[in-house]
């Protein structure tokens, strides 16, 4: 079975607490997990951002919507029990509870209207439809605008130049906290000569190991003999590991082959060199930022 969206835990949540006893979040999403017959895999499914597991986060929005209609409340810091408006829901017997059935109940209506703002309609039609909760779809648009920047960003990387991918390529290293500052962490020494190798960098700031790199601004793919050739070049000056970097993708071929030799080879493609650009804010600014908080239930607390 796949995870129910929110609105669909919705009942279940509230006759779970029809026992009329106080009950953690914790209990609640272990419980709802098996009546749902969810699978390991299903129950620890995370969203886009990895802080929090999607059926969890369901759950919490279904007891926050329960909560502002008034059907279930928090007794003490960390837990909820139903309410009398709660049962009164129950003993009607509703097929299921939904934001239209919310909407019967005033506080949910003042809620509503608290939290509602311009340009919000593609969120509450979403919500109606009881799709995704909102922390779910601000984390899928903000993957979904990640996305479209990576596909800008690396087709602006293979525009430029090959001299200044391979500046690009150390300058990404050093910023992922490679030797300390860019003048004492890596060089380019990429061009006639090179003898298959566009740059050095310093795994460690005192430079007591070096990372030779490969860098290439191809549209083709990468070939097992093109990795051949630069683990021969890494054999060459006795170094045992270093960094391929593609803006175009490696063949399986490639993939397998550096799986099966002692030297420690990583191989970064267009897609992975452009999500890493953007992780470690090189060649992007950022444009606006959105901080999202949650109430400190400890700051509370007056045990």
């Amino acid at each position: 079975m796949s995870i129910p969206d929110y609105q669909k835990i919705m009942l279940p949540l509230l006759e779970f607490a029809a026992d009329g006893k106080d009950h953690t979040l914790r209990e609640a999403v272990e419980r709802l997990g098996d009546k749902f017959k969810l699978t390991p895999e299903e129950k620890k499914e995370m969203l886009p951002s990895g802080g929090q597991a999607r059926f969890d986060n369901r759950v919490h929005w279904s007891r926050s919507y329960l909560k502002q209609a008034g059907l279930v409340e928090n007794p003490a810091r960390g837990t909820f029990r139903i309410t009398d408006e709660g049962r009164k829901v129950l003993a009607k017997k509703p097929g299921q509870i939904d934001i239209k059935l919310l909407m019967q109940f005033e506080k949910f209506i003042e809620f509503k209207n608290r939290t509602r703002v311009d340009h919000q309609v593609a969120v509450v039609a979403n919500e109606a439809e009881g799709q995704k909760t909102p922390k779910e779809l601000l984390e899928e648009n903000h993957q979904k605008l990640r996305n479209e920047l990576a596909v800008e960003l690396l087709d602006t990387v293979k525009s430029a130049s090959p001299a200044f991918f391979e500046h690009l390529v150390v300058e990404l290293l050093v910023k992922m906290g490679y030797g300390g500052s860019r003048k004492e962490a890596g060089r380019v020494v990429g061009g006639s000569g090179d003898q298959g190798i566009d740059g050095i960098i310093n795994e460690d700031r005192l430079g007591l190991d070096v990372i030779y790199l490969q860098a290439k601004r191809w549209a083709n793919d990468v070939n097992d003999a093109e990795i051949r050739n630069f683990v021969g070049s890494l054999a060459g000056h006795k170094a045992s590991r270093g960094v391929f970097i593609t803006t175009s993708t490696f063949t399986k071929k490639a993939i397998e082959y550096v799986a099966k030799i002692p030297q420690k080879v990583i191989l970064i493609d267009g897609d992975r060199l452009a999500q890493l650009m953007i992780e470690h804010g090189v060649g992007v600014s950022p444009v606006a930022t959105y901080e999202v908080k949650k109430v400190d239930a400890d700051y509370f607390s007056e045990d």
